[in-house]
């Protein structure tokens, strides 16, 4: 009988990059984790010892636990949060299933220090279009779902940087920024090593919107089209990147699960 407690890879493969994933926890050992610092999409750290005080962060919220070969530690996290109303699951046969299906996994050594609250802070130019909302939607969707972003003016990122331990992104002269004929959204990608077949189809669209070689990908001029609408609609730009959420949430779906379908009309055969 399948456990009613567990989830398996597959299952939770189709839900990492999506906005209702669930928290993924990764629980293993110390040395477990040395032995291979990587990282399941948008995970976070936590001691099992000391699962009775952190419990509670995620009431209320659906998870995932993980630790290296979903035994006692992932299932026993698991069974601590659903005492504490955590609709959680343990992922069956743990990160070494998860490793072996050649699902992604993030580069732990890239992502950036994080803040008292364990956040990731980053820092861009104001007023974002295309790679200013591609990266944030990368982020929070694969590496840091509670990741912090500031857009301020042009001029002073460096210096908001500085004095607030912020990440400068996707401006000239920076680690994360573009490189070559590549956006920052590819850059992300690459450090983060998240390459998969979906988030190479959307870079392409993002790469061609961004750049100004709409001729890279036909959906590429609609996509820019979109953005650029979305730039006129909010005067906040945090209220921006909310709405981008959705539409990158949007054209994710659509690199990864409907790309080669099609719509005509009239349906169901010919017009009578």
């Amino acid at each position: 009988m399948p456990s009613t407690t567990a989830i398996t890879v597959p299952q939770l493969s189709r839900l990492v990059g999506l906005p209702d994933a669930p928290v993924l926890i990764d629980v293993r050992t110390d040395e477990d984790y040395g032995a291979d610092p990587r990282l399941l999409p948008a995970s976070c750290r936590r001691d099992f010892k000391t699962v009775s005080t952190w419990a509670v962060e995620f009431s209320g919220r659906k998870a995932a636990v993980i630790c290296q070969r979903g035994q006692k530690l992932s299932q026993g996290v698991a069974a601590w949060l659903r005492h504490e109303g955590v609709a959680a699951e343990s992922l069956e046969g743990g990160f070494e299933a998860w490793a072996a299906a050649k699902v992604p996994l993030v580069n732990a050594s890239a992502i950036p220090p994080r803040d008292g609250k364990g956040r990731t802070v980053w820092v861009t130019r104001s007023r974002p279009k295309v790679d200013r909302i591609a990266c944030p939607w990368l982020i929070r969707r694969f590496v840091d779902r509670d990741a912090v972003f500031l857009f301020v003016d042009a001029a002073e990122v460096q210096a908001v940087a500085d004095r607030f331990g912020a990440v400068p992104f996707d401006i000239d002269g920076v680690f994360w920024s573009h490189r070559g004929e590549r956006c920052s959204f590819d850059t992300m990608i690459e450090e983060f090593d998240l390459r998969n077949e979906a988030l190479d189809r959307l870079a392409l669209i993002v790469r061609a919107a961004d750049t100004a070689r709409l001729d890279l990908a036909p959906q590429a001029a609609g996509f820019l089209a979109a953005s650029l609408g979305l730039s006129r609609m909010f005067r906040d730009d945090l209220e921006q990147l909310e709405a981008g959420m959705l539409l990158y949430d949007a054209f994710f779906r659509w690199c990864r699960d409907a790309a080669d379908e099609t719509h005509n009309w009239p349906a169901g055969g010919k017009a009578q």
